[in-house]
C-alpha cells in the first residue's frame, strides 16, 4: 500500500527542524530527561527557558516538543493567544483531541463555563425574592453584613455602605443576593465555574490526564513574561500541592518567557526545576547554523555575525536567504531587516513579507488581503513566508512574525513611505471592518463574540497605525465595552494600543495602553475606567456607559455606596440609557428598595419597551414586594414578549401560589421546567405548590431534583428536611437540617425544624439546645416558642413551658395551639 503524502504542514515544519542548530546543551539534558523515571532523583518535572527578545526561546520550545513527542508524549503548546487559565486548558485539549485523545468531561465543563461566564451579572441584577417567612434577614446575614462578607465569598463585602445604611436592610440584602447566586445557576457546579473556574476545571484536566495510556505528557507554555501573571500561580499550585489532585508523574512542564523563575515561589524547588538560561548564539552556533545553510563565504559570515549579535531568529532569517557575498552597508538609515532582504532576490517575496508585516496575525485571508500579487503567486507565496525562520504558528492556526524582525520592518516601511503605510493601514482596517459587519449581523450581543472581538480588535489596530483622527476616542470607547466582557478582553484591548503606539510610533496612544494595563494590573476594572473617566475626553454615551460598567465592577467588590453614585452619574450623562436604569435596578433591588427598583425599570422599559428581560425584572421585584396583581401583570407581558423565558414562567408561578391559585402556579412551573429541566429554584417554588395541595410525594421529589442541581442551597435544605419532617422520616430530616446549618450557622428555621424532628426522638437535650438557638436568632418566633414549651412540658419543666406560653399569648393573644 502506497505511504500517504505529508502535507505542506508537516514539510514546512520538517524545513524548519533541519535548519535547527545550537542549545545542543539544552536539547541534550531534556532528552536525558526522558530516560530517567520519574522517581529518579535526577528527573524534572518542570524546564524554564528564559532570555531576551529574539534569542530562540520559541525555536527552542518548538524543538523540545518535537523531543517530547519522539519519546511517544501527548504535547500541547499554548502561548499568550490564551488570556486566563480556562483559556490555556481549552487550548491544551483541543490539541490533545488532534492526536486523538479526547478530554470529553473537560471540554463539556469548559463549554459550560463559557456560556455561563456572562450570568454572574444577571444573577445580581435578578435577586429572586422569597416569600414573607424567607425575606427576614437571618442572624448569619446580620452577622455577615457586620463583618463585611457573606456566604463565605459568594456574596461581596458590603463595604462603605455599611456606615450609611441599618444593618437588618444590609443583612436582608446580602440574604437576597446570596439566595440569587445559588438559585439563578442550574447547580452548585455552574456557580462555582463562574466564580472559580480553575477550582472545577483543574482536577477534571487532572483526572483526564491521568486516565491517558501515552507515556508521557508534556506541555509547552510560551511568552510567559505575558502569561505567567495567570498561570505561574495556577500551576504551583497544581504541580506542588494536592488541591486540585495528583498530576500524572509523567507530566513534564516546560514554560519559556523573558524573565527567570519567581524565586519567591520556586526557589525551593532546585531539584524540581531545571532552568535554561538563554543568550545569543555563541560564534561557533552562529557558524554552525549558516553552514548548515551553505552559507561558508567568510566575507558573508562575518558580516552576518556582525549585523545580527547572534540572536538566533536574525542569524536563522539570513542563513535562510543563503547569502554569497557582503552587501553594501554604507547607508547608517537602512536597518538590519533592510538588509536581510536585500539577500532575497525575489522582489515578490520581499515585498510580501514587508507587506505582511503590518497586521498583527496572518492567516490566508489576511495573507490575501495584505499582499498586492496576482491570484496565482499567493497559495506559493503563503507556502514559503509559512517557512520563514522568523514565522511562527500561534493558537488557531494564525501566524506570527517574531517581534525582533517585525518592530524594524515596521520601522523601515513606515520611514520609507509614510502616506503608503497609512493606506495600506487603512485597507488593512477597511477589510476587518467588512469581516467584522458580516461577523455581526446574526448576533445580539456583539461584544459577547469572540470573533466578532477579534475582528474588531484588528480594525482599531490599524486605525490607530493609519493615524486616523478619531481612531483612539473610538479606542478608548471601545476600551469601555471590552472592561464589560471581563478583565481578560480588557487586558487584550489595552495591549491593542500599547502595539499600535509602539509600531506606529504614536506617544499619546502607547500611554494610553500602557497606564491602562498597569491599572488593570494593579487594582482591575474599576480602577481602569476610572483613569479612563478622570483623563479621556469621551463623549456623554461613552462616559455614561463606563460609569454603567464600573458600577458593576465597585458593586462586585461590595462598594455599594461607590456602585450607586456611578450609576447615578451614569444616568445624568445619558438619560436615554436603559442600561443604566436596569443595572441602578439591580442595587436597589439587593438593598431591598423594591420600589425605587420599579421606578428604575419604569424608565428602562420606556426607552426599551419591547425587553422582556426588562419587563420580567420588574415582575420580580413587584412580587418580592408583595404586589401580586402588579407582579401578574407585568410577568404575563414577559412571557407574551419572550415565550422561552423560564425565569418569567417561573415568577408568575410564584406569585399565582402566594395568591392561592395553585393550579395556575403548577402550570406555569411546569412551563418554566419544560424550557429548563434544570431550574432548582422553579423545582423548590413548585415543591411548595404541591405541599399547598398535599402532595408529600412530589413536594419530596421536586426538591429531591433542586438539591441534585444545587446541593449546598440552604433554603432548598430546610425545605426537604420540613417536608421529611411532616412525612414522619425525623432522622432523614435531621441530617437534611445538619447540612442547612453546616451552610449557614444562622439559619434560624431550620434550628426550629431540627429541634422539632429531634424531640419526637426522643434526643431532648439536643432538641432544647436547637430550639433555645432559633428563640436566641428570633426572639418573637412564635412557632419555635411552642414547640419548646410543648417540650419542656415533655421533660418535666412546667414553670419555662408555662413561662414560653405566656410569650407567646403576648405576641399572638389569637393562638390556639398551646399545651
Amino acid at each position: 500500500m502506497a505511504q500517504p503524502q505529508p502535507s505542506m504542514q508537516e514539510l514546512i515544519r520538517q524545513r524548519g527542524r533541519a535548519g535547527f542548530v545550537g542549545r545542543s546543551a539544552e536539547r541534550a539534558a531534556f532528552r536525558a530527561n526522558f530516560a530517567t523515571a520519574p522517581h529518579d532523583e535526577r528527573h524534572r518535572f518542570r524546564f524554564h527557558v528564559h532570555g531576551n527578545a529574539g534569542v530562540g526561546k520559541t525555536f527552542l520550545l518548538r524543538e523540545l516538543e518535537q523531543t517530547a513527542r519522539e519519546h511517544g508524549a501527548l504535547t500541547a503548546y499554548v502561548d499568550d493567544s490564551a488570556g486566563s487559565v480556562p483559556e490555556a486548558m481549552a487550548e491544551i485539549s483541543r490539541q490533545f483531541a488532534a492526536q486523538g485523545r479526547r478530554l470529553k468531561e473537560l471540554d463539556r465543563l469548559l463549554a459550560a463555563h463559557r456560556e455561563h461566564r456572562h450570568e454572574a451579572e444577571l444573577a445580581a441584577l435578578a435577586v429572586l425574592g422569597t416569600d414573607p417567612e424567607e425575606t427576614g434577614p437571618s442572624a448569619g446575614g446580620r452577622m455577615a453584613a457586620r463583618a463585611g462578607v457573606v456566604a463565605a465569598g459568594m456574596v461581596p463585602v458590603v463595604g462603605p455602605l455599611a456606615g450609611m445604611l441599618d444593618v437588618e436592610q444590609l443583612a436582608g440584602a446580602a440574604d437576597r443576593l446570596r439566595a440569587s447566586l445559588i438559585a439563578r445557576f442550574r447547580n452548585h457546579e455552574d456557580l462555582r465555574l463562574v466564580l472559580t473556574p480553575e477550582q472545577v476545571l483543574t482536577p477534571v484536566l487532572l483526572r483526564e490526564l491521568a486516565d491517558s495510556d501515552a507515556p508521557w505528557i508534556a506541555l509547552f507554555l510560551d511568552t510567559y513574561e505575558r502569561t505567567g501573571p495567570y498561570l505561574d500561580p495556577w500551576l504551583h499550585e497544581t504541580m506542588t500541592t494536592d488541591r486540585h489532585g495528583g498530576v500524572p508523574a509523567t507530566t513534564v512542564v516546560t514554560t519559556a518567557g523573558r524573565t527567570p523563575l519567581d524565586p519567591a515561589r520556586w526557589g525551593g524547588l532546585a531539584d524540581f526545576v531545571a532552568d535554561f538560561p538563554l543568550a545569543p548564539f555563541t560564534e561557533p552556533e552562529a557558524r554552525g547554523l549558516l553552514a548548515a545553510k551553505g552559507v561558508t563565504a567568510e566575507p558573508v559570515v562575518e558580516e552576518v555575525l556582525r549585523l545580527t549579535g547572534g540572536l538566533p531568529v536574525l542569524v536563522s532569517t539570513l542563513a535562510e536567504s543563503r547569502p554569497t557575498a557582503p552587501d553594501d552597508v554604507g547607508d547608517p538609515s537602512a536597518t538590519a531587516v533592510d538588509r536581510f532582504l536585500k539577500w532575497e532576490e525575489d522582489p515578490v517575496r520581499r515585498a510580501a513579507a514587508l507587506a505582511c508585516a503590518l497586521p498583527r496575525w496572518l492567516d490566508g485571508d489576511v495573507f490575501r488581503a495584505a499582499v498586492d500579487s496576482p491570484p496565482e503567486q499567493l497559495q506559493p507565496l503563503y507556502a514559503w513566508l509559512r517557512g520563514m525562520p522568523f514565522v511562527s504558528e500561534r493558537g488557531g492556526g494564525r501566524l506570527r512574525y517574531h517581534d525582533v524582525v517585525r518592530a524594524p520592518m515596521l520601522r523601515a516601511e513606515r520611514r520609507r513611505a509614510p502616506r503608503e503605510w497609512a493606506r495600506r493601514q487603512r485597507r488593512l482596517a477597511g477589510t476587518f471592518r467588512e469581516w467584522r459587519e458580516e461577523a455581526g449581523r446574526d448576533l445580539t450581543d456583539l461584544w459577547l463574540d469572540d470573533t466578532w472581538r477579534d475582528l474588531r480588535q484588528a480594525e482599531s489596530y490599524h486605525l490607530l497605525c493609519a493615524g486616523e483622527r478619531e481612531a483612539l476616542p473610538r479606542a478608548l470607547s471601545d476600551f469601555v465595552h471590552a472592561c464589560g466582557a471581563g478583565e481578560v478582553m480588557a487586558v487584550r484591548w489595552a495591549r491593542v494600543l500599547v502595539d499600535a503606539g509602539q509600531d506606529a510610533d504614536l506617544r499619546p496612544v502607547a500611554e494610553w495602553g500602557t497606564e491602562l494595563t498597569a491599572a488593570l494590573d494593579a487594582e482591575g476594572v474599576a480602577a481602569a475606567l476610572g483613569l479612563l473617566l478622570r483623563r479621556a475626553a469621551l463623549d456623554a454615551p461613552a462616559q455614561a456607559r463606563a460609569r454603567v460598567v464600573r458600577g458593576d465592577e465597585l458593586r462586585g467588590e461590595g462598594a455599594y455606596a461607590q456602585a450607586l453614585t456611578e450609576y447615578d452619574q451614569a444616568v445624568a450623562l445619558d438619560p436615554e440609557l436603559a442600561l443604566a436604569y436596569r443595572h441602578r435596578s439591580g442595587i436597589r433591588g439587593d438593598l431591598g428598595d423594591h420600589d425605587g427598583a420599579i421606578a428604575d425599570l419604569d424608565r428602562a422599559v420606556a426607552l426599551d419597551p419591547g425587553n422582556a428581560w426588562y419587563v420580567a425584572l420588574r415582575g420580580e421585584h413587584h412580587r418580592a414586594a408583595g404586589r401580586d396583581a402588579e407582579a401578574l401583570r407585568d410577568l404575563t407581558e414577559a412571557v407574551r414578549l419572550d415565550p422561552a423565558s423560564a425565569f418569567a414562567w417561573a415568577s408568575r408561578g410564584a406569585t399565582h401560589a402566594r395568591a392561592g391559585d395553585q393550579d395556575a402556579a403548577l402550570a406555569d412551573l411546569g412551563r418554566a421546567l419544560d424550557l429548563d429541566p434544570d431550574y432548582a429554584w422553579a423545582l423548590a417554588r413548585r415543591a411548595r405548590v404541591w405541599r399547598a395541595l398535599g402532595d408529600p410525594h412530589r413536594q419530596l421529589a421536586d426538591l429531591d431534583r433542586a438539591l441534585a442541581q444545587s446541593p449546598d442551597w440552604p433554603w432548598a435544605r430546610c425545605e426537604r428536611g420540613d417536608a421529611l419532617r411532616a412525612a414522619g422520616r425525623d432522622e432523614e430530616a435531621v441530617a437534611d437540617l445538619d447540612i442547612a446549618l453546616a451552610l449557614d450557622p444562622t439559619y434560624t428555621s431550620a434550628y426550629a425544624s431540627r429541634g422539632e424532628a429531634l424531640s419526637r426522638l426522643g434526643r431532648h437535650a439536643e432538641a432544647l439546645a436547637d430550639l433555645n438557638k432559633a428563640v436566641e436568632l428570633r426572639p418573637g418566633y412564635v412557632w419555635a416558642l411552642c414547640r419548646r414549651a410543648v417540650l419542656h412540658t415533655a421533660m418535666g419543666h412546667p414553670e419555662e413551658a408555662r413561662a414560653d406560653v405566656a410569650r407567646v399569648r403576648a405576641l399572638d393573644p389569637d393562638i390556639s395551639v398551646l399545651p
